[in-house]
């Protein structure tokens, strides 16, 4: 079988059949991947299904031919220009593209529509990942978490479950908890739920890797999940407990790396589950308070990295760079300069962004409950009140940014609101009387903006994103060289926690964190790496190009 010279890849089709005589079902597919990574997992799909392949009558470069249940069906690939880097790094040489025909020439029987189903899938997955050349300028843009990726063999007696963003520098974190002894296959990554740029390419070059991949939806934690979110997070809860069952069985001891998710449901406390967790580091102060109204007492060693000196004094800049460059970029047709802002929670995340709103020139108003924040605040020079209500009362801003984490827009405020405004969340909670709606609502989905609401009072508000943090709305968060410092004293912490968790009783701890930090001396390696004028050490060595990630 062979495709009208003329039409090539590009053949006609009209509802999912090719609109050549003859034809059946058709899918067009096309993802990183080489011809030879095609070739290869088509192969290996039809030995799995026991679909004999031999020597195709109908062979060339990037085509092959097989039957199922006594239809031909023809693969055809080839090479595509590709128009952007996929990655927060260029690659060099750039990673190229490669388009996927897959075309049946009839109907197809019940059992060969399984396996068509099994190539697209495999395919669509395989086209999802990370290539070897996009790994390794992950690894190079995280150089703190490769220096800090020595051996610890303490790793050897540990399985770990991650629960995080599904973001680059996710991958080059778990790549160095591999390289420091975690085994792969003892990995089970868990993503938050947030709507992250690659977050598909993430997932997939995880089950590749040989991790274990799934969500657990942070809104499932907060109470706010529908009936389906809740239904599948007990299908992943069953997961997580089969895997602490596996890894006990084996001897091992199960790490959680998590913003409380897990220690919420009661993995850290006795008599919750059935199954419990040896350890943990908490990454979120949003986390600390999850934890604090999960069932039970904790019974386990909790690293505290969300309060760590490390994450106040570093990692907050960084989100907040984050949290403005994706306002700015939600909104490319707004004028910030010298325009009204609302910031409601001027804490540790808070003023930073209120900071870099102003050094852009917005005018900012400040609302905390705190009265020290307020101080603190009026005697950097923001006008400051105590209620949004008070405060919608004296301005009418074109922007409302919330970082307090607690409901910080009520039904009393929304009159106040001026037409047209937009709402910005850095926390779920602030706006979630929107996002969550109530009866006389309307609203309209803006892509890649938002969710415009059609409020009772005749006015509009838009809320930008999808209602959580709007740095991780189709975004990729912060840079990787930006947490590099992060994810690299996280692998320092668990090092830490592994090696001696028999001497840290149960609870929270947040001195050996800042211990362990300081004993390392991550401070001085990242001023080194980053910061500091003149000579600098030389560079870790990189994999070569081309090199698979197996052979690092």
């Amino acid at each position: 079988m062979a495709f009208p010279e003329s039409e090539s890849l590009g053949v006609a089709v009209q509802d999912g059949t090719a609109a050549y005589p003859g034809s059946g079902r058709y899918e067009v597919l096309d993802g990183r991947m080489t011809l030879q990574d095609v070739d290869e997992t088509v192969r290996s799909v039809l030995r799995g299904e026991g679909v004999p392949l031999g020597e195709p009558a109908e062979r060339e470069p990037g085509g092959l031919v097989f039957e199922l249940d006594g239809t031909p069906v023809q693969l055809r690939s080839r090479p595509v220009a590709d128009a952007a880097p996929d990655t927060l790094d260029p690659v060099d040489p750039p990673a190229g593209r490669t388009q996927v025909l897959l075309t049946a020439a009839g109907p197809l029987s019940g059992r060969a529509e399984v396996v068509f189903d099994r190539l697209v899938d495999a395919l669509t997955s395989r086209g999802r990942c990370y290539t070897d050349a996009e790994i390794d300028t992950v690894v190079r843009g995280m150089p703190l978490v490769a220096r800090y990726a020595d051996e610890e063999p303490a790793f050897r007696d540990w399985a770990l479950i991650f629960r995080d963003h599904y973001v680059e520098n996710s991958v080059g974190f778990l790549l160095g908890m591999e390289r420091a002894g975690m085994d792969k296959e003892w990995i089970f990554a868990l993503s938050k739920g947030d709507r992250t740029e690659h977050r598909d390419r993430v997932h997939a070059w995880f089950l590749h890797r040989g991790y274990r991949s799934d969500t657990l939806d942070n809104s499932v934690i907060n109470g706010s999940a529908d009936t389906a979110a809740r239904a599948y997070a007990l299908a992943v809860n069953e997961r997580v407990d089969d895997f602490v069952r596996q890894a006990h069985g084996a001897g091992r001891k199960v790490l959680v790396i998590d913003d409380g998710g897990l220690l919420a449901q009661g993995y850290g406390a006795d008599g919750v589950l059935d199954e419990r967790i040896d350890g943990a580091l908490e990454l979120t102060v949003s986390g600390l308070k999850r934890i604090t109204n999960a069932p039970g007492g904790l019974t386990v060693p909790v690293l505290n990295m969300a309060r760590s000196r490390l994450k106040s004094m570093l990692g907050y800049n960084e989100i907040a760079d984050s949290c403005v460059r994706r306002l700015r970029a939600v909104l490319p047709g707004e004028k910030f300069i010298g325009r009204h802002v609302l910031l409601l929670g001027y804490g540790t995340l808070g003023g930073r962004v209120a900071h870099a709103l102003r050094a852009l020139g917005c005018r900012v108003a400040v609302v905390d409950t705190d009265i020290l924040a307020l101080i603190t605040a009026a005697e950097h020079g923001y006008e400051t009140y105590t209620s949004a209500g008070e405060a919608l009362s004296a301005h009418a801003p074109f922007l409302v940014i919330g970082n307090t984490g607690e409901l910080a827009i009520t039904h009393d405020d929304l009159p106040l609101l001026p037409d047209g405004v937009y709402l910005a969340g850095f926390a779920t909670k602030d706006f979630s009387l929107l996002s969550e709606g109530f009866e006389g609502l309307g609203s309209t989905t803006i892509p890649h903006v938002g969710v415009r609401y059609a409020l009772p009072t005749g006015t509009t508000a838009t809320l930008l994103g999808d209602g959580r943090s709007l740095n991780l709305f189709e975004y990729e968060g912060i840079a990787n060289r930006g947490y590099d410092a992060y994810r690299a004293g996280t692998l320092i912490a668990a090092k830490t926690l592994c090696r001696e968790a028999g001497r840290l009783g149960p609870g929270l701890h947040l001195e050996p964190v800042d211990r362990a930090i300081d004993d390392a001396g991550l401070f001085a390696a990242y001023y080194e790496e980053y910061l500091a004028s003149g000579a600098r050490r030389p560079a870790a060595p990189a994999a070569p190009a081309g090199t698979t990630p197996e052979t690092r």
